[in-house]
């Protein structure tokens, strides 16, 4: 079966390190963006199963990511993770207008991304069969 590919996208390399290496031992596909402009010609590129992103990124913040991901045919299904700092909270307007599954603050455990991830999309070996809107 084919892995699930997993599009995260932050500016702070420190966390794109340790949060990929965790979803490749989970048996994830990872590709990685510095910005939301990168994650966004990638997510059209290579539809992930899932975005994980960080709110206050240079050129795109990952709200306005969300927003461009869940308007676009391609990723308008995608589920998307948020990384943010602690004490965000998502204005229920805006959850309306993304595909935004959860948020979760900053520091945050690279299991707790793990686990949520696998919640959304059900597992590393998923594939596209996992896609929101292929169930």
């Amino acid at each position: 079966m084919e892995k699930s590919m997993v599009l995260l996208a932050d500016d702070e390399a420190h966390i794109t390190c340790v949060v990929a290496e965790k979803l490749r031992d989970a048996g994830f596909n990872v590709a990685i963006a510095r910005d939301g402009e990168e994650a966004l010609e990638l997510a059209r590129r290579l539809l992930p199963a899932l975005v994980i992103t960080d709110l206050q990124m240079p050129r795109m913040s990952g709200l306005e990511l969300a927003i461009r991901l869940a308007g676009e045919a391609g990723t308008a299904g995608t589920p998307v993770i948020m990384l943010t700092a602690r004490g965000y909270i998502l204005d229920q307007s805006m959850a309306g207008r993304t595909n935004i599954r959860a948020v979760i603050g900053k520091p945050f455990s690279a299991r707790e991304v793990v686990r949520r991830a696998t919640e959304l999309i059900g597992g590393a070996a998923g594939g596209a069969a996992q896609r929101p809107e292929a169930a």
